[in-house]
């Protein structure tokens, strides 16, 4: 026979309370922490979950172009766009260098 046969509860339950009956003191420690230390992680994995709140979606605009404009009008578009990207680095630059003056002033 592959398994064993099947005990009456009664059994079982009698045959648990023996094997707890003659545990010492610190198996019910190492017991509890062992059930403990796992229950925590888990629950702080649980609490962390919402803490952050779920995530909401992002909206991305997207420009939408003619089919039909000319490469002169791509090229303007495209020389306009880098010369805002340069203007936002040269602020960019600048409030780096007042910093760097004010730290100077300081002795920083």
């Amino acid at each position: 026979m592959a398994l064993p046969r099947p005990s009456r509860p009664s059994v079982v339950w009698a045959d648990l309370r023996a094997f707890f009956k003659d545990r010492q003191r610190h198996h019910w420690v190492a017991g509890v922490l062992a059930v403990a230390i796992p229950i925590s992680i888990l629950s702080a994995f649980y609490v962390d979950s919402f803490i952050h709140g779920r995530a909401r979606p992002q909206v991305v605009y997207i420009n939408s172009w003619p089919a039909d404009r000319s490469d002169a009008e791509i090229r303007a578009k495209q020389q306009a766009d880098v010369a805002r990207e340069q203007a936002i680095r040269d602020e960019r630059q600048r409030q780096f260098q007042r910093l760097e003056k004010q730290a100077e002033r300081l002795g920083i």
